[in-house]
């Protein structure tokens, strides 16, 4: 009798579910490091469980948002450096909900690879634990999935989703900004997560350089520059509120000032920025020389150095710089309110560093 050729397994399709588990055993203390009295489970639940709590608010609000790192793991490929993009991803997220006054209760993640590799899992969950103790949010649960053919073997894909609260007599949205009021910048500590597609193009396309090449006037390695992980700027704004009477914040993302500054403008005043308040950093001189990129692109498409965006009255100005230095931050005036159409106007041209 011929010898029965033995049955196809889910190994044998691509997946990989001994390395999954081994890989959730690695991770499982580092989430439950972050776990605060409100999470009402452990990993592996069909269900992620957190007790909210709105007790100390007259009408509380959740606040919530989901985003990814872009082509920012490509650099992660390329340099087989993982464990900043959960960093990234959790900082975006929560600054994503900040602007509108929210503070973060829980993270959740989603992660797909093409061939699951239990090290390279261990290190982008170990960034999200750092991104959300940092936040003072909790990793309350995820997915991890193997899906051959879709990614290449050596890729994955990750995003994130944030909720936060907020008592809805507090929440920020812009209305109240007015003529006259000041825009107080936070400086950003790179790229963050956004502008990479041109930054690859520019960087190895143009300059023809490496990972591990100096950047030219930069004095880092293109990896180091480019792989600075997001700020997240929730401590310091939640002590800022505090003090001051924030009218308005904007987290400048994609699009930069310039597309993301009109998102909490009323409708009659617009915003008017000074470009030579504040030095930008060598790497966006760099990008800029190198790709001969037009200013108006520059500010449309990268940060340039300013990852965050607040408007006080201009009462409070000098309170709300005070609070941001007692901090340990730094922070300039850049701009100011002014009649208009819910635009942003540039004065000036952008001094780097």
């Amino acid at each position: 009798m011929a010898k029965k050729k033995p049955g196809l397994s889910y190994r044998d399709a691509g997946v990989d579910i001994d390395a999954a588990n081994a890989a959730l055993g690695s991770i499982k203390s580092m989430v439950e490091r972050t776990f605060t009295d409100n999470v009402l489970c452990g990993i592996g639940s069909f269900g992620a469980m957190y007790r909210f709590d709105g007790q100390n608010m007259e009408e509380p609000v959740l606040v919530s948002s989901v985003d990814g790192v872009g082509t920012k793991l490509k650099l992660a490929f390329m340099t087989g450096k993982h464990d900043t993009v959960g960093i990234d991803l959790v900082s975006h997220c929560v600054n994503d909900i900040l602007v509108q006054g929210a503070r973060p209760l829980f993270f959740m993640d989603y992660l797909a690879f093409g061939k699951l590799r239990p090290q390279v899992v261990t290190e982008v969950i170990r960034g999200l634990t750092v991104g959300c103790r940092y936040a003072g949010c909790a990793l309350i649960g995820g997915e991890t999935a193997e899906m051959p053919g879709m990614y290449q073997d050596d890729e994955y894909d990750v995003a994130g989703m944030i909720v936060g609260v907020v008592d809805r007599k507090k929440i920020i949205s812009g209305a109240a900004i007015k003529e006259g009021d000041v825009i107080i910048g936070l400086p950003s500590s790179g790229l963050h997560t956004n502008g990479y597609s041109l930054a690859r193009k520019i960087c190895f396309d143009v300059a023809g350089l490496g990972t591990n090449d100096p950047m030219p006037g930069v004095g880092r390695t293109v990896a180091e520059a480019l792989m600075e992980p997001h700020v997240s700027y929730a401590k310091l704004m939640q002590i800022v509120m505090k003090v001051v009477d924030v009218l308005g914040m904007a987290h400048i993302t994609g699009g930069g000032i310039t597309e993301n500054l009109p998102r909490i403008l009323p409708e009659n005043v617009s915003a008017e920025i000074d470009l030579a308040a504040w030095t930008v950093p060598p790497l966006f001189r760099f990008l800029q020389e190198t790709g001969d990129v037009e200013e108006l692109e520059m500010l449309r498409t990268f940060n340039c150095g300013q990852g965050m965006l607040f408007i006080v009255s201009e009462k409070d100005k000098a309170k709300a710089v005070e609070t941001v230095e007692l901090a340990g931050a730094s922070c300039k005036i850049i701009g100011k309110i002014i009649p208009g159409n819910g635009t942003v106007q540039y004065k000036g041209h952008l001094l780097y560093g």
